[in-house]
């Protein structure tokens, strides 16, 4: 088998984690590979991937190798493969607009980022350094909130003729425009917002989803995160969370069988604790009825590091989408996005998405139509003008 050469757009934590982990795997072997959904793929292992390109905006980052750049403050992610050999690619200069908020500039120098005084690239730019780094697939970790940047680089996707995975909840894939214009251009696209690996989101749902079926009636909930890293303190700027609490807030919602009100339900980022660092803590409640209106609630607490339990879902996405650019299968991958995404085009429970992206992996036809099936991501109606605005402008 080949490379996999993919582009990553935010040299941080979790594109830190991601390659970090493609050396790492480098030394084991299917038995002793832990921490993986799936050994191998379409024939393609954890280190058949291979950067190609980067793009960031930090001065401490920009024109440095990738293998260094990833160690570079303000990443605080843990390190669990110091060795990551030099990889010969130098980290671009990225597109700012929305992809850094102001208030991190008052923040101390080691706890945000420092701005390059590079030029800024053109549009044109990006798509000739993709084109000729022999990128296939364009992967997005810009800060949450990042519309503008983000929207910039789906379009360089589009023109460079890449595959596109969103890590970010900014919503691409969950637009209908969006999504048509990759299928038009025969190119796939896996997203929105990355369902991390045994995160939050994840457990929540899978709670939910025991209540739904042993018949207990969810009243109330709420899922309160804090953390130390750069995209909990990007996110203490409450105007760009509204796409994250409706991520992660339909990601619950989608497998609770009736949709709760938004009184009883709370789901998002809470707080910035900077002495967290890259460890993530979600404190959990769940208050409902069983038999006999007999009132009961579930409080829990789960705590782990950010950017490495992304990055396993990262690389399987990654490889699902490179099967799709061989077979020439163009516009949304539903099974890995249902599987691998918080805010997919169409929501399923776990088990048929886990289905669907087997399915899909082994080029099965998956048995679950998403046209008829499943739930449309709620928001997609009401973001459809506003997305076709932003679209315009840029």
């Amino acid at each position: 088998m080949g490379k996999i050469k993919i582009a990553v757009i935010g040299v941080g934590n979790c594109a830190s984690s991601l390659i970090q982990g493609i050396h790492y795997y480098k030394d084991k072997s299917p038995e002793d590979a832990i921490g993986l959904m799936n050994w191998e793929i379409g024939g393609y292992r954890p280190f058949d991937i291979e950067v190609v390109a980067a793009f960031d905006i930090d001065k401490r980052k920009v024109g440095k190798d990738v293998s260094e750049a990833i160690f570079e403050k303000p990443n605080c992610t843990m390190v669990f493969c110091p060795d990551v050999p030099k990889s010969g690619v130098e980290v671009s200069k990225g597109k700012l607009l929305d992809g850094f908020s102001d208030h991190m500039k008052l923040i101390d120098e080691d706890r945000t980022f420092i701005l390059s005084d590079e030029p800024e690239p053109e549009m044109q730019d990006v798509v000739d350094i993709l084109k000729v780094s022999g990128a296939e697939i364009l992967i997005n970790y810009l800060p949450v909130g990042s519309e503008k940047a983000t929207q910039f680089y789906a379009e360089c996707a589009l023109e460079a003729g890449l595959g596109f995975i969103n890590c970010i909840p900014v919503f691409i894939a969950s637009r209908p425009e969006w999504a048509e214009r990759f299928k038009a251009k025969k190119l796939p696209i896996i997203g929105d917002d990355i369902k991390a690996q045994l995160g939050a989101t994840i457990t929540h749902r899978v709670l939910t989803d025991i209540f739904r079926k042993r018949g207990v009636q969810l009243e109330r909930t709420y899922q309160i995160n804090t953390g130390g890293n750069t995209d909990f303190l990007n996110m203490l700027n409450r105007d760009r969370l509204h796409s994250k609490k409706i991520s992660k807030t339909e990601a619950v919602q989608s497998v609770a069988g009736n949709y709760l009100s938004k009184e009883n339900i709370h789901i998002g980022p809470s707080d910035y604790v900077p002495w967290q660092n890259d460890n993530k803590v979600c404190f959990l409640r769940m208050e409902g009825k069983m038999f006999g209106d007999v009132p009961m609630n579930i409080e829990l607490r789960l705590s782990v590091e950010d950017s490495p339990n992304s990055a396993g879902v990262a690389i399987d996405s990654i490889r699902c989408c490179k099967l799709a650019l061989e077979r020439g299968e163009g516009g949304i991958l539903y099974g890995p996005s249902a599987f691998f995404k918080k805010h997919p085009p169409v929501q399923y429970t776990d088990d048929e998405a886990y289905q669907m992206t087997q399915d899909f992996i082994h080029g099965k036809k998956t048995a679950v139509n998403p046209q008829t099936n499943g739930k449309p991501s709620g928001v997609r109606p009401a973001v459809k003008k506003e997305a076709a605005t932003q679209t315009a402008g840029l």
